[in-house]
């Protein structure tokens, strides 16, 4: 399916060069503010009490940040709990102060300032196991990561699967780099985003490279810059129906999903609009950089029978 159809291909490896740098300023932003600064984590990792809490009516979350910040926890994070008249209050840890002291002193200032408000459930996050949490986290981004790379290895080539997991990582830690440049909160769910967009943006390489792959047997005499340019333009249409479809529906997330799924459709928005980017323009440059060639997809008998010869 054709939205619209390019009849002249696109020169993106004449600006290879260009793109390949900026992504590497970006890539180095990314590290030196996750150095600097570090991730912003959530109850999730870092231990803590989570404290659900029901009002008659729709609840006033501004009134209830100012209720929690007036007993000293500025850190903790209110937000709506599947409907507007549930609430969900993360707590973090506290020295001297135990989980079930603190939820009665968060129900003693919330009553002050309603007294129809209903304590539901608290629960506790230890640090052992929010530390547990954290690296399993990074365990589970580590091994998806090696399993992408040995995918694309067995599908394509290792020039390719080079190429597509370091553009995959290149999105992976643009994501972390805005978290933690802004400090936004980083928990399980912007995790399981990041895992999301890994998965996502390397479906748009395969796109591309099982495309420049056909374009190998079928353009004989054309260069490998040639090749790639007519790949990537031959695949703009699909990339822009998937992508708008894929971004619609997250940026509906984003605006309409709440406090909670915000920060999760935050980071899937920012990993779409990079993985767009790296797939086309970092992806192949790098495989063009490790100097793929025809002689690396087509071989024996199938190369006899073209009549290929290395470029």
């Amino acid at each position: 399916m054709e939205i619209f159809k390019i009849k002249k291909d696109i020169p993106f490896m004449s600006y290879g060069r260009l793109t390949t740098a900026i992504s590497l300023i970006t890539f180095l932003l990314a590290i030196f503010f996750l150095a600097t600064k570090g991730l912003n984590l959530g109850v999730d990792f870092t231990g803590g009490t989570v404290v659900e809490v029901s009002y008659p009516q729709s609840a006033d979350l501004n009134r209830i940040r100012v209720a929690v910040d007036s007993i000293g926890l500025n850190e903790a994070t209110v937000q709506n709990f599947g409907s507007s008249h549930d609430v969900l209050i993360r707590l973090p840890l506290k020295k001297g102060v135990t989980s079930a002291q603190l939820s009665e002193q968060v129900l003693q200032a919330l009553r002050m300032a309603d007294q129809n408000v209903e304590m539901r459930r608290v629960e506790t996050v230890g640090a052992q196991v929010g530390q547990e949490l954290y690296d399993n986290g990074a365990l589970a981004l580590l091994l998806v990561s090696i399993g992408i790379m040995s995918y694309l290895a067995v599908r394509f080539e290792w020039r390719f699967a080079v190429a597509a997991i370091l553009a995959n990582m290149h999105d992976v830690v643009i994501i972390l780099g805005f978290f933690a440049f802004f400090q936004w909160e980083f928990n399980l769910t912007v995790l399981a985003a990041v895992l999301a967009v890994l998965g996502y943006s390397v479906n748009e390489s395969v796109v591309v490279f099982d495309r420049v792959r056909e374009n190998f047997r079928k353009m004989r005499k054309a260069t490998v810059v040639t090749i790639i340019d007519n790949a990537i333009t031959r695949t703009m249409s699909r990339t822009v129906i998937t992508h708008f479809c894929t971004q619609l529906m997250v940026l509906s997330m984003l605006l309409f999903g709440g406090e909670t799924l915000h920060n999760f459709a935050l980071a899937l928005t920012i990993g779409i609009l990079f993985g767009i980017y790296s797939s086309v323009l970092v992806a192949c440059p790098i495989a063009l950089f490790l100097g793929v060639s025809r002689a690396n997809l087509i071989t024996g008998a199938e190369k006899k029978q073209l009549d290929v010869t290395t470029p």
